[in-house]
Parts: structure tokens; sequence; C-alpha cells
């Protein structure tokens, strides 16, 4: 038997058992709620992303048809399978065959953004270097001509379009302040390894491919100093050149000459999904 004092001293520290444990009972179910509000907030399903699409025909899909009036706007292009994607939502498609630096101003493709433009994706330049006339030169032309042709291209890379793309990239920065934007490349069109291809050689072929990784170099850096990401395809159109056996690029002889088919827009399409980091935008 217990004592007076005893008993009170036993009932005390029961007491104070039962306070500490429903104290810690209390910490535990308040935590979990926490928690649970936390796990809930944290699953909310994110909002779509309004993405719009500016560039040139490499943008708008030309070479894929049907086409979406005389902007040559395909099904196939990136931006349009890229609509639904991580809960990507197209909004302005306004890329345009033809496009330069200067039409894609004057063209009025920049009303396609606004405040509320999350995401865009832009590739251009490649009108405004003369690259058709080179591809042309090396293959129909003699040697002499060819190389004449790729030094005036590779000029007007260095020379010339770095300044046009700030001046278009800093337009889109102030239209979509606070949009990702992603600048899109353009890929080598020539596989020389397997050998001549109509009156090029397999070092004028690599000639051209080396002026386009000129030009990959001469985007990649102006995105970055606009704060921009650069998605380059050089790597997956490897060993898909025009005169490869499997190609991604349509031939000469085509309606759209050396465009990428519908493979070759799967590949963009690729690689644009796979720059985009669904975390990294708002």
């Amino acid at each position: 038997m217990l004592g007076a004092q005893e008993s009170r001293g036993y009932l005390g520290t029961m007491t104070r058992s039962r306070r500490t444990g429903w104290s810690i009972l209390v910490a535990l179910v308040l935590g979990a709620s926490a928690f649970l509000g936390l796990t809930s907030a944290s699953a909310a399903p994110r909002a779509s992303v309004r993405y719009d699409a500016l560039g040139d025909s490499y943008a708008s899909g030309y070479g894929v048809e049907p086409y979406d009036g005389p902007c040559g706007r395909s099904q196939s292009a990136y931006p349009v399978q890229l609509d639904g994607r991580m809960k990507v939502d197209l909004d302005d498609f306004v890329a345009c065959a033809g496009a330069t630096t200067g039409t894609l101003v004057s063209g009025n493709q920049l009303a396609a953004l606004d405040s509320n433009t999350d995401l865009v994706t832009v590739q251009i330049g490649g009108n405004d270097i003369g690259w058709s006339s080179a591809v042309a030169a090396c293959l129909g032309g003699s040697d002499a001509q060819c190389a004449g042709s790729l030094t005036v291209a590779r000029t007007k890379i260095t020379d010339v379009l770095p300044g046009r793309l700030d001046s278009v990239y800093g337009q889109i920065a102030a239209a979509a302040p606070r949009a990702r934007v992603l600048v899109v490349g353009y890929p080598r069109l020539f596989s020389p390894t397997y050998g001549a291809y109509l009156l090029a050689s397999p070092a004028e072929q690599q000639a051209l491919n080396d002026g386009a990784d000129l030009l990959r170099n001469v985007l990649a850096a102006a995105a970055a100093r606009h704060g921009f990401d650069f998605v380059d395809v050089t790597k997956r159109f490897d060993d898909h050149g025009v005169n490869a056996p499997v190609p991604w690029v349509l031939g000469p002889f085509s309606r759209a000459p050396f465009h990428p088919n519908a493979d070759g827009y799967e590949a963009y399409t690729a690689a644009v999904t796979a720059a985009i980091h669904p975390s990294q935008l708002r």
C-alpha cells in the first residue's frame, strides 16, 4: 500500500506522463497535418505553360506538307509536336518560311509575345547569311565558286549576324520579360564519310559542316549574352545528312531543299523537349 504522500507523488507522475504523452500525440498529429498540407500543396497541378514559337522555315516545319498558309507551317513542326507535352500549351505559332532577323520583327512575330508568355522558342539567322547560296555553289559550281561562297557566308556569320541577333533577342526579352527563351540551332547538312555528293567533294562537305558549326557557335554565344538557353541539334543529326543512308534532311531536288524531313522534325522535337526542364518555368 502507498502512503498518502507517495500516492500523490505517484498520481502526479502519472498525470505528468499522460500530459507529456498527449503533448507528443498532439504534436505528431499537427505535424502530420502540416506535412499532409505541404504534400497536398506541392502536389497541386501546375498551370499550363503558355508557349509562343518564332522563327523561320525550320521552325515552321517547312518541308513536310501539307502547309497551313503561305508561311509553310506544318503539323510536323516541333512547336506543334510540343503542344500538350509537359503541360505546354502552344499559344501563338508565328514562325514563317523565309524569315530573317529583320523580317521576324517587321513581319510582326513579336506581337505574339507578352508578359503572360512562359516559354519562347526562336530559330532565326540561317537566312541572314546567304547559306543557301554557299550550298548551291558547292553542289553545282567549281571549287573556286564553292570556296568563295563559303568565305562570304562565314564573314556574314562572324561580322554581321551577332549584331542582328543581339537586336532581335533584346526585343524578345523586352516583349516577354517573364519567359524562358530557347534559341534553336541548325544541323549539319552533310555526311562526308559517304563520299562525294553531286559536285561537292567530301572536303567541301566538311567545309560546309564547319560553317554550320560556326553558325551554331555564334547563335549559342548570342543566346548566352541574353540569358537564353541554346538547343544544339548537331549530335542528333550525326550520320543523318542529306547523303547518308538514312537522311533526316531533304535533298536538293525536293520541294524544300535542305530542310528536315519528318524524321528530322521528330529529332528537333526531342531536342527541344529535353531542353525545356519544366521546373525552370514559372
